[in-house]
């Protein structure tokens, strides 16, 4: 086994401190940058810490130490997506993240201050709002489907987003199953109904993803058409946030 090395042979400046999230404090101050309050790792204080974030729009940014070379990580989620990610080998540059990205500062804006930061696929279309980031979703997934060499696959996302009660909800596929959120954000609602397509030609509607079959047929539609017709009216359009019973 690969033995990693000793955080305070990697960072002695940062167990000088006591934690990072002290060392980010002290980085912080000297540059005149407010991040309010950054949070210690009570079981790992030199490789982990937080910085809340001042809108209800974004969760804290969790920072993290590289545990193979120095450097240091970001990972920020909102309304259960994750956003911004990145590395980098200088502290001042993730104080000077962490402080935009605790004042709600648009993501675009974010990446071209502080270079290091990478937005993720979904990032700016999660924060113009929930129907840009549906409307996203389905693009990434149709454009995915083209290119995964299963015509029946694809044949059912495209069905699928032909249907208006299906289109407004937050797609996704797990284990190839095309399933359906009435949330855009992580963990997802329960399932609004769940397709299939099988490698034999047959599509599958189901009421989630492990519940009963509604219906087995020849064509894409004709499976939309029953997981439709199972819906309870309709959802409406899928709403910004993680699904919270």
């Amino acid at each position: 086994m690969t033995t990693l090395p000793n955080p305070v042979d990697l960072y002695p400046d940062v167990a000088a401190m006591g934690s990072l999230a002290a060392a980010l404090r002290a980085v912080a101050a000297a540059k005149g940058l407010v991040l309010g309050q950054v949070i210690t790792h009570a079981e790992k204080p030199l490789q982990y810490a937080g910085v809340t974030s001042a809108t209800p729009l974004r969760n804290q940014l969790d920072i993290n130490a590289g545990s193979t070379r120095r450097c240091w990580g970001i990972t920020g989620w909102g309304q259960g997506v994750w956003m911004i990610g990145g590395s980098t080998q200088q502290l001042v540059d993730v104080a000077r993240a962490a402080q935009l990205w605790r004042e709600g500062i648009p993501l675009r804006d974010i990446r071209q201050a502080v270079p290091f930061v990478e937005l993720t696929r979904l990032a700016e279309a999660a924060e113009q709002g929930p129907e840009q980031l549906v409307a996203a979703q389905w693009q990434w997934l149709r454009e995915d489907a083209e290119q995964a060499n299963w015509p029946e696959h694809q044949a059912l996302v495209e069905a699928a987003h032909a249907e208006p009660r299906l289109r407004q909800l937050y797609p996704y596929t797990s284990h190839w199953s095309l399933r359906f959120s009435t949330t855009t954000g992580f963990p997802f609602s329960p399932d609004a109904v769940c397709l299939e397509a099988t490698l034999n030609g047959l599509f599958i509607a189901k009421t989630s993803f492990r519940g009963a079959v509604l219906g087995q047929t020849g064509t894409a539609e004709e499976a939309v058409s029953i997981a439709v017709g199972h819906l309870a009216g309709d959802p409406g359009p899928a709403t910004a946030g993680s699904y919270r019973p």
